[in-house]
């Protein structure tokens, strides 16, 4: 028998957890979640459990869960992927503000109303829990620290993304921006969070951020090798997206903050799609030469390479430099930029081969990657205030 209901409240909000084959921890924690809302949270809420087609007893217990707890319901879908869970559940939402949550509440429960209350005060649009803030207490393995800090830092260099923490399933949406978005976020499973995030900044909307509390869940199926591709895919795809110019979302407007210098909104997705393209066939070279000689020489001559064509596509693209006017001196400049990117480079093998001396050759594209997102904004500034100038560019076109 359901309990009693709790006292009418004027704003409602939703809390979605998105599960799969995971009969071992639903029960308790959907209970402790319910318990925790029904004592300290003011607002109205609704907790709505999304079955992505679980094989064990998962479903079961998810209706249970709804006939036995006011304010929970269950829904099933016969497809995985949580970002398809997220878009089914906010989209048909009635609630002023949806969110969501990873059925092990890793994240403590207390940073939730703090991650609501900006969106129902209306001061932001969306609101994330990060775990990379200096106010965050993390408890978790160093490969998934690794793996995490490394994505994000790869999210802010090539993407130019101003949020600090993209995966942490603490996430929460004023319903009317989540409705607006999701038409135009394609990923179905975890790069959606990341997606959103990045459409949302691309709009000008408020992305407010809480520092939290998390304990990883050592039991966690996520497959860190698999998603890291899906990501590095689905980074590709939203810069192509973004260069290509597609139609804004009629997005509620909002005060801007400041602007970026003249000319950098248009350079920035196009340094973005080329960036991307060349650390691809950077990885790739490296793969194929590490075959037939040390890992720093086969980094050394496939980041040479790239480099080359890396400041050719931007000096036409990016820039707006034609002809063949200053374009030795460019490439002679951009080799600086190179060597750079050489150092860090380097640098991350050399530090690779003292902790790990017998390391994967995964492992050493890991540390490329990771440099290679340094290496990245120091190209950008690089190019930008030195290389292609504008003054600069302006004379070498007359």
């Amino acid at each position: 028998m359901k309990q009693a209901m709790a006292p009418a409240r004027t704003r409602l909000v939703e809390i979605v957890v998105p599960v799969h084959n995971e009969q071992r921890v639903l029960g308790e924690s959907v209970r402790r979640l319910h318990a925790y809302l029904t004592r300290t949270f003011p607002y109205g809420f609704r907790i709505t459990i999304v079955d992505n087609a679980s094989t064990d007893a998962t479903w079961r217990i998810a209706t249970a869960l709804g006939h036995e707890l006011s304010h929970v319901r269950a829904l099933r879908m016969e497809a995985k992927g949580r970002g398809r869970a997220l878009r089914r559940a906010w989209s048909e939402s009635d609630a002023d503000v949806v969110s969501y949550m990873d059925v092990d509440l890793s994240t403590d429960l207390d940073a939730f109303l703090p991650l609501v209350a900006p969106l129902l005060s209306g001061h932001s649009d969306l609101a994330i829990g990060t775990r990379l803030s200096r106010g965050s207490n993390v408890v978790r393995g160093p490969k998934r620290e690794f793996v995490s800090r490394t994505y994000n830092l790869l999210l802010r260099s090539a993407m130019g993304a101003r949020f600090s923490d993209a995966q942490c399933g603490f996430k929460a949406v004023r319903t009317e921006i989540a409705q607006v978005l999701l038409p135009a976020v394609e990923d179905e499973e975890w790069f959606f969070d990341t997606e959103l995030l990045l459409l949302a900044e691309r709009h000008g909307l408020r992305i407010h951020e809480v520092p939290v509390d998390w304990v990883d869940d050592p039991d966690s199926r996520v497959d860190i090798v698999r998603t890291a591709v899906d990501d590095l895919r689905g980074m590709a795809r939203v810069a192509r997206k973004t260069l290509s110019g597609a139609a804004r979302l009629p997005v509620p407007p909002r005060v801007r903050g400041a602007r970026l210098p003249r000319g950098m909104a248009r350079q920035l997705p196009s340094f973005a799609v080329i960036g991307a393209i060349c650390t691809l066939a950077h990885l790739v070279l490296f793969v194929t030469l590490r075959l037939v000689m040390p890992a720093v020489v086969a980094n050394g001559l496939a980041l040479l390479v790239t480099a080359v064509a890396n400041t050719a596509a931007n000096r036409r693209f990016t820039f707006g430099v034609t002809g063949r006017t200053g374009a030795l001196r460019h490439q002679l400049e951009g080799g600086l930029a190179f060597l750079v990117g050489l150092l860090l480079s380097t640098g991350g093998l050399a530090l690779l081969d003292l902790v790990a001396p017998a390391a994967s050759t995964a492992a050493e594209v890991a540390a490329l990657v990771a440099a290679n997102a340094l290496a990245t904004l120091v190209r950008f500034l690089m190019l930008r205030a030195w290389v292609f100038n504008p003054r600069r560019a302006k004379e070498t076109t007359s």
